[in-house]
Formats: structure tokens, C-alpha cells, sequence
């Protein structure tokens, strides 16, 4: 079995259109999410998302390449550009048919959907951009990333709702550690803050409409973000054999069914999918320092989650620190296990845990160290990064510091 480290990575959401910025945000608890900029936000109950603020398409693409990416597209293209730029990889000849590409996203291109469902709908018009199918495809982000790169390996995308981008840095985990691939471009990305998306969401009457708190005893729901994460996973030996700096390993991963309910969180599922990861790391519980939550802010969630904890780590667990950083860029449904693998990486590397931001009030059902507040500068060798999706599917990654 190959051993897997990352040796790149790359985000623009709500705290950041990089990975510096966004792990300042960390570090200081800023809170990326405020009232939102979209159309017909008058017709929505729910007005608040970690949007991306200040990001011009036209800054960064040409008018052609807009008409043909999707504002997750875009995301996903920016994050890769910084990812494959700080790994310092040019794929060609043997290595470019070695890598690949495995991506997550939920919504896929809805923005575009949106769009042109009230051009049609709304607007009377009979016809549609011929590039609306290719733009709006689930796959256009991992596609178009294949392309740029030049990455003719495995190249697909992951659509898991809120786990995709864990079941899609997985899938690139045991690419690499069985030898399939060498390189693997991989993460997430989401953009669903329109008029459509959020008003989906409204109906789920799982959203917030004034801030996200996870495990405090008066959260009241979940608030969408936006944005993208992307790494580049490459086989150990060959990221040594070429000097390239280490940022942390991927050591285990697990992946879980509930087989129990469309949206209620199981306990059982999701500790068996943390309990898996440890046992694919060969970890003991004590090993952990640090997990990463799904910690959505929702009810049923968060108590869920500190449950299934509890039950895998037992006495471990009150010495764990487990934050979710949700609480800073909102829930970014198949991008979020992406942008929360940067918390972890940060962890590792720099022994700063990015804190739960708007923690306000303790819950007995919630009774574990959650970071409330302020990142705390402790080292920590093994982190978990979880993600439980509806649908009942579950996946968790391990990570250790080199």
C-alpha cells in the first residue's frame, strides 16, 4: 500500500479567495457569513449565506470560458490553480496519464439552472444558451480541471449531498495508495446561494435566518456557504523524490450507509464510519487530537454527532477538541468536507484549531470541547475530518502531521 500526502492546496469561500486569507479568518473567528447579494432576496425568508464577496468572473476568466463555466466551475478552477501552483507539478508525458481527478458537488451548476429556468419560465423566452447542458452537469468542474491540467487518468465527480467532497477525497486516497494513480486533483465545490437554491432549502425548514451556532443549546439551523477547496493527494515516494514540501498525510478513510432515514442523522452510521477511519489508520481513540465536525447547527445533528463521538472514543472523548468551522462559512452541501480539510491541515501544521464561532449557550446533549469562540494553539498529530450527509452517507478521513 502507497502512502498519500498532500502537497497542495487552494480555496476561495467566504473567508478567503486563498489559502492564507482563509486561515486568517480561522485563527482570528471571523464569521464570513452576513445578508445576502442575490436576486429576489425579497421573495426568500432566509437572507443570510457565506457568500463570496468581492470575486469578479472577469478578473479571472475570459468572456468564452464564462459563457462555459458555472460559478461552482469557476470556483473549482481557482482553487485548482493554487493547489497545482504551490505543488509545483506540470503534468505531462507518463505523470499526466498517471492523474487524475475526483471531485465533490451537490448542486452541480444551479446557478445556471436557476438562470435559465427564469429566462424560459419567467421571461417567456423559448430558447437557451446551447452551452447550458455543459455548463450545468454535475461533472463540469472535474472535467474542465482534466483539461487545464492535462490529466488523463481517472477523472470523475462525487455526489454524496453534504459528504461529497469527503467521498470524493476518499475515492483519491485509494486511488493512490493502490497504486492506480500517482497524483490526484481533488476536493470540492458548491454555489448554491440563488434565488432557486436557497428557496429549495426553505422548505427542509432546517435553515437559520440569523446566524449559525453549532452545538449551542440555542442554534437553530444551518446557514448555506459557498465556495471551493482543492488538493492535490500524490503518492509519498514520488513527492519525496522531487523535493516537494509535505503540507500533512492522508492516512485513513472510511465511508458509511445509515439504510434508516432520507434526512434524520443516525448515531449508529455516523460512529461507525469515525470508528472505520480509525481502524483503516490503524489509530487507537487517544491517538485523535482533533476533530473537525459536521456540526451543521441543526438540532438533530450536532447531538447526533457528539453521540456517535462519545460512543467511539469513550473516556478519550472528553479530551478531545472537536470545532466546526461551518460556523464561520456556512454549510457548503458538497463542498464543505473540502474547505474544512484546510481547518484540519492548519491543525497540523501550524497546532492552531480553528475555533466554533457564536457558541452561546452550553447543551448537556453537546457536552464535549467544541472550541467555542476563540482557536486555540495546540499541537496535534492525528485529526479526523467527518462529514454525514442526507441520505444517511457518511464519510471520514484521517489525516497526520509529518
Amino acid at each position: 500500500m502507497k502512502r498519500v500526502v498532500i502537497t497542495g492546496q487552494g480555496t476561495i469561500n467566504a473567508l478567503g479567495h486563498s489559502v492564507p486569507e482563509t486561515l486568517a479568518a480561522f485563527r482570528e473567528g471571523r464569521c464570513g457569513i452576513g445578508e445576502l447579494d442575490i436576486q429576489d432576496l425579497d421573495r426568500l425568508s432566509i437572507r443570510i449565506g457565506g457568500q463570496v464577496r468581492g470575486y469578479d468572473p472577469e478578473a479571472h476568466f475570459n468572456r468564452q470560458q464564462i459563457a462555459l463555466y458555472d460559478r461552482f466551475t469557476q470556483f473549482t478552477l481557482l482553487a485548482a490553480r493554487q493547489a497545482v501552483g504551490q505543488a509545483g507539478l506540470t503534468f505531462s508525458d507518463e505523470l499526466s496519464e498517471e492523474a487524475g481527478g475526483v471531485l465533490g458537488t451537490s448542486g452541480g451548476g444551479m446557478n445556471t439552472l436557476d438562470e435559465n429556468y427564469r429566462s424560459v419560465y419567467e421571461e417567456g423566452k423559448n430558447r437557451v444558451h446551447p452551452f447550458v447542458v455543459p455548463k450545468l452537469m454535475n461533472n463540469a468542474a472535474a472535467s474542465h480541471v482534466s483539461m487545464a491540467y492535462n490529466l488523463k487518468g481517472p477523472s470523475f465527480t462525487v455526489a454524496t449531498a453534504c459528504a461529497s467532497s469527503n467521498h470524493a477525497m476518499g475515492q483519491a486516497f485509494q486511488m493512490i495508495r493502490s497504486g492506480m494513480s500517482r497524483v490526484m486533483v481533488t476536493g470540492g465545490s458548491e454555489s448554491m446561494l440563488c434565488f432557486g437554491g436557497i428557496k429549495a432549502w426553505e422548505g427542509l425548514r432546517v435553515m437559520s435566518k440569523d446566524a449559525c451556532r453549532p452545538f449551542s443549546a440555542n442554534r437553530n439551523g444551518m446557514v448555506q456557504g459557498e465556495g471551493a477547496a482543492v488538493f492535490v493527494f500524490e503518492e509519498y515516494e514520488h513527492a519525496t523524490a522531487r523535493g516537494a514540501e509535505i503540507l500533512a498525510e492522508v492516512i485513513g478513510f472510511a465511508m458509511t450507509s445509515d439504510a434508516s432515514d432520507i434526512v434524520m442523522p443516525s448515531r449508529q452510521g455516523a460512529a461507525r464510519a469515525i470508528a472505520g477511519a480509525l481502524r483503516d489508520a490503524r489509530l487507537a481513540p487517544a491517538d485523535v487530537g482533533y476533530i473537525n465536525a459536521h456540526g451543521t447547527g441543526t438540532a438533530a445533528n450536532d447531538k447526533t454527532e457528539c453521540a456517535a463521538v462519545a460512543d467511539v472514543f469513550g473516556a478519550h472523548a472528553d479530551r478531545l477538541m472537536m470545532s466546526s468551522t461551518k460556523s464561520m462559512h456556512g454549510h457548503l452541501i458538497g463542498g464543505t468536507g473540502a474547505v474544512e480539510l484546510l481547518a484540519c491541515i492548519m491543525a497540523l501544521r501550524e497546532g492552531v484549531i480553528a475555533p466554533t464561532v457564536g457558541y452561546e449557550e452550553p447543551d448537556p446533549e453537546c457536552a464535549l470541547d467544541v472550541v467555542p469562540n476563540e482557536a486555540r494553539e495546540v499541537q496535534v498529530d492525528v485529526v479526523l475530518s467527518n462529514a454525514f450527509a442526507f441520505g444517511g452517507l457518511n464519510a471520514v478521513l484521517a489525516l497526520r502531521r509529518v
